[in-house]
């Protein structure tokens, strides 16, 4: 039987739901982690719409395995109540979707900010995050991204050791780490494998922080995927290919050049899954639907 299921980021592919269920059927992949769903942000679906959607997934087999959303991913100085809103109707949307998990992030700090000043407003509102998440039946995910609050290994292990809660826990994304200039293998699985629910695959490297295909970089994929392996991860890993520029890129990625990129689209996607592919045969797992 095999642990992991595969899922990736549709709108690498392209802005179309119906060309991300395409590509990602010829490769045998059902599920889709949404962030961009016919050029609209995730988040900012109706729930009618959001109904619409299901419906389309449905019919051609497919679900969502997580809602890649924005939230979090603010300044400490923007209005916290508004995005707090955005939570509520993202967890709705999760709910409509039949979603289990919603991706989150934990603030960029202000530019030479000490984020050991920071520590106190980024807890006082993650809590409350946890707070309105609570008896919803979804699940907050917090991932490393670069520049907010969390990128850190040490800084996202104190996160989840301080709010300790079922409903908040970790993406692990190594290609982050490699960019904060952080080791993935051994030092931040070790840290960071018993709060880690998901898995984001891609990678990068040291020198430059230029995103490339799992297994040609420094994040060690290879050895991270064996451990979640052996330690019995038994859950999603999702590619995010990042190697090609896509559509509503510039407004999520904030320290990428993004301008030095080939245009995304469905031969990229394949090339990260023909990647992933080898790593996993390489450990004896090959992906499951």
């Amino acid at each position: 039987m095999k642990q992991i299921t595969l899922t990736g980021f549709g709108d690498e592919i392209s802005p179309k739901l119906s060309e991300q269920m395409d590509t990602m059927q010829q490769l045998g992949i059902r599920h889709i982690e949404a962030r961009g769903v016919d050029g609209v942000n995730i988040s900012d679906l109706s729930l009618r719409t959001a109904r619409e959607v299901k419906t389309r997934l449905s019919e051609r087999g497919f679900s969502f395995s997580a809602l890649g959303s924005p939230i979090g991913k603010i300044k400490l100085s923007d209005d916290f109540a508004t995005h707090l809103e955005k939570l509520r109707h993202t967890i709705e949307l999760a709910q409509e979707l039949q979603v289990k998990y919603i991706r989150m992030f934990s603030f960029y700090m202000e530019e030479n900010a000490d984020p050991a000043d920071c520590r106190g407003e980024v807890i006082d509102r993650l809590g409350r995050m946890i707070e309105t998440v609570k008896g919803s039946g979804v699940i907050l995910l917090h991932e490393n991204e670069k520049g907010i609050y969390g990128d850190t290994v040490e800084r996202c292990a104190d996160l989840m050791e301080t709010l300790g809660s079922p409903d908040f826990r970790m993406t692990f994304d190594p290609a982050n780490f490699v960019q904060c200039g952080q080791t993935t293998f051994p030092t931040a699985f070790e840290r960071l494998a018993p709060y880690v629910e998901y898995i984001h695959i891609k990678d990068a490297v040291m020198a430059d922080g230029k995103v490339v295909p799992a297994g040609a970089g420094d994040g060690q994929v290879r050895e991270v995927l064996g451990g979640f392996l052996k330690r019995g991860y038994r859950g999603f890993v999702s590619l995010e290919p990042h190697l090609g520029s896509f559509e509503g890129l510039s407004s999520f990625e904030k320290h990428m050049d993004i301008d030095s990129l080939p245009k995304g689209g469905a031969g990229l996607f394949t090339v990260a899954y023909n990647a992933l592919c080898r790593i996993l045969d390489e450990l004896g797992d090959g992906a499951s639907e």
